[in-house]
């Protein structure tokens, strides 16, 4: 079952849009349940705590165990929660974690077509629990196999939040790592990108956009978000608390913005009219409308 066939789309949808900056920190950290309290770091929104690339082999007894206690304790917080799995068997023993119900849900990394069901039929067994499947294999440079994995996931019972897009990874595909002065939308990587949009957004699935690696160029995150925002990619991957408040003002919307969307969605807007020198047509722009009122009360306008 796909996003777009639930009753609750909308509530899925304003629940992605607040994902916000998603913190990604290695699920071997001690301080995690403070994290997830707010007791550090008190302006996150959500947070993923990762079992994958984040730490190595040697350190997944570690932080499996860290997990068990965190739930052991009562998974008490303040924000969104997710879990990015290793592979299919640490999904299983993550899946058989007493208070893994606790969770928001489960980060799919590096899916793929054929190993998505599996995947997805582990996670079916507590069907509140959200997906966010990544893409980030071979698969995102060829569309038939984007389409592939969209077929897929019709077949997931689980809400599927948004998707994911693994940036490092697929420039580690093409033997590329980005300087700190470019945008993704400056690499290869922004006709991936956009055939990923157009293969999944019509079909009413949410994108997420990839991680800005680079601490020391906030010129250059910047950028990067006023051109995911751009794409329609109203979340985002940060690795560092100090790129959250970044991405997130990029998030804020302008007075004449929300202004026009207000008429859009007003009940005597005319079929088309002009507003601060742009063409309106609610017909066509009330989605746009109806996000961006949403962007405003989540993350405010700007100063």
């Amino acid at each position: 079952m796909s996003i777009v066939s639930k009753e609750n789309i909308q509530a899925v949808t304003s629940h992605y849009l607040a994902l916000g900056a998603t913190l990604y920190t290695p699920a071997t950290r001690r301080d995690l349940a403070q994290i997830l309290r707010l007791e550090k770091l008190s302006s996150l929104r959500s947070v993923v705590a990762c079992t994958e690339d984040a730490i190595h082999l040697h350190e997944l007894e570690v932080a499996l165990s860290n997990l068990e206690q965190i739930f052991a304790q009562g998974l008490g917080r303040n924000v969104a929660f997710f879990i990015r799995s290793r592979n299919l068997e640490v999904l299983k023993r993550l899946m058989a974690m007493p208070g893994i119900d606790a969770v928001d849900g489960i980060v799919l990394p590096k899916v793929t077509p054929e190993e998505l069901p599996m995947l997805a039929e582990v996670v079916s067994q507590l069907p509140q629990l959200c997906l966010m499947p990544t893409i980030e294999t071979a698969d995102a440079f060829d569309r038939r196999r984007l389409i592939k994995l969209r077929n897929a996931l019709e077949q997931v019972i689980n809400p599927v939040l948004c998707l994911r897009v693994g940036g490092n990874d697929l420039l580690r595909l093409l033997g590329l790592k980005r300087p700190k002065w470019l945008t993704l939308y400056d690499t290869p990587l922004r006709a991936v990108i956009n055939d990923i949009i157009v293969t999944f957004r019509p079909a009413g699935y949410e994108i997420s956009a990839p991680a800005f690696e680079h601490l020391d160029s906030p010129e250059t995150l910047i950028r990067e978000v006023e051109l995911d925002v751009a794409h329609g990619l109203l979340s985002k991957t940060a690795i560092h608390p100090l790129q959250i408040p970044i991405i997130e003002q990029a998030y804020r919307v302008s007075l004449e913005e929300r202004e026009m969307a207000e008429r859009i969605l007003a009940p005597d807007a005319l079929a088309v009219f002009r507003y601060a020198g742009q063409m309106c047509e609610p017909a066509t722009h009330r989605p746009w409308a109806k996000r961006l009122l949403l962007r405003a009360e989540l993350f405010g306008m700007m100063s």
